[in-house]
This record gives structure tokens, sequence and C-alpha cells, in this order.
């Protein structure tokens, strides 16, 4: 019964965390509530690792928020989209198209 209640518990954390993330930057963002989800728990993953090497103690939910918002960031980029235009398919959040 604790590792189902671990697993609600890590899906409702990862859906703040990456809605936050997602209201943290301008634009719309084209997700899933599971990709939400997942960027939730990738940036709660990346915090506690850097809360780990350079603090020595538990990240929490500023620092997830702002590793959620780097990886999104880092996500728009790689679609071809800017701070605040998410890119898509065909060429959208481009300048100039």
């Amino acid at each position: 019964m604790s590792f189902i209640l671990y697993l609600v518990i890590l899906l409702v954390s990862g859906l703040l965390v990456g809605a936050l993330a997602r209201l943290s930057l301008p634009g719309p963002d084209p997700m899933s509530s599971a990709q939400t989800i997942a960027l939730g728990v990738a940036g709660s993953f990346v915090a506690g690792l850097l809360a780990l090497l350079f603090l020595s103690r538990g990240a929490g939910i500023v620092l997830s928020v702002l590793c959620s918002s780097a990886i999104l960031y880092f996500i728009r980029r790689s679609r071809g989209g800017s701070l605040t235009r998410p890119g898509g398919p065909g060429g959208r959040g481009r300048v100039g198209r």
C-alpha cells in the first residue's frame, strides 16, 4: 500500500510542479496532462540532483519549478520556438514565417 501512495504523491507533485513551470513561461504550451506530470517529475529530479551536489539537502518546490521551467524552455527551443512562442510542426513559432 505504501508504494501505491508513493506513486500517487509523485504524480500529484509532478502535476503541481509541471503546471507551475508551464505558468511561469508566457505563451501556450500544447502539452497533455501526462506530459505536464513528466515535466514536473523530471524538473524535480534535476533539482534534487543539483541540491544534493551543491546544497547537501533537499531541493524544495522553488528549485523544482525553476528546473522544470528550464527544461520546458529547452523543449520549446528544440521545437523551433522562443521564450514567448512554443514551436511546433510546420514552423510555428519561428520569426518571419
